[in-house]
């Protein structure tokens, strides 16, 4: 098994997948990760919508490239979209007396959970938040009162060489305050 260091320097946004379906075994796991994740007032303001169908996957696909963006979504074999839920009253309460968006906080949980759950499988990921909601609602039969938050790509990277990581230095990050 991996370490936790180790997996998080090997995840990454992958844009060019291999055309191999992703085992649903797999994308069980993945899914089973981001159920455990935690959430404000153990809310659990989620839901899931797995898709790896060669038919309807170049649709979800599609539904992710307007403008001219995620292109590379099109060579992807499996998706999962995040839904937002409703939050528990505690948390909407919470919510409204201290300006959070709490639900938000927990979404991203849950998909880093998902995509670390991923990439320890030997899987990659891409998280994308551009999309036609609408669209995506009317295809996967989506309520219209629910928000579809986030598309997660996933699937297995054409190379395996990762990229260096670009990220700001931990000196302009972080401030250490100790007490006496």
């Amino acid at each position: 098994m991996t370490s936790f260091f180790d997996l998080i320097e090997k995840r990454e946004s992958c844009r060019n997948f291999a055309s191999a379906p992703v085992e649903k075994e797999k994308l069980e796991m993945c899914v089973k990760a981001a159920r455990l994740s935690p959430s404000a007032c153990n809310s659990q303001p989620w839901s899931f919508v797995v898709v790896e169908s060669p038919d309807l996957s170049p649709k979800v696909a599609a539904c992710l490239q307007e403008m001219g963006m995620n292109k590379f979504a099109s060579n992807c074999p499996a998706f999962v979209v995040v839904v937002e839920e409703k939050a528990k009253l505690s948390e909407r309460v919470l919510q409204k007396f201290k300006s959070q968006d709490f639900a938000a906080i927990d979404l991203g949980l849950t998909t880093a959970h998902l995509c670390l759950a991923a990439t320890e499988q030997g899987l990659s990921t891409c998280i994308l938040g551009w999309l036609n909601e609408a669209k995506l609602k009317e295809l996967l039969g989506i309520p219209a009162s629910k928000r579809v938050r986030l598309v997660i790509a996933v699937g297995y990277a054409a190379a395996d060489t990762l990229r260096p990581k670009q990220r700001k230095p931990l000196e302009d990050l972080v401030r250490y305050e100790y007490g006496e």
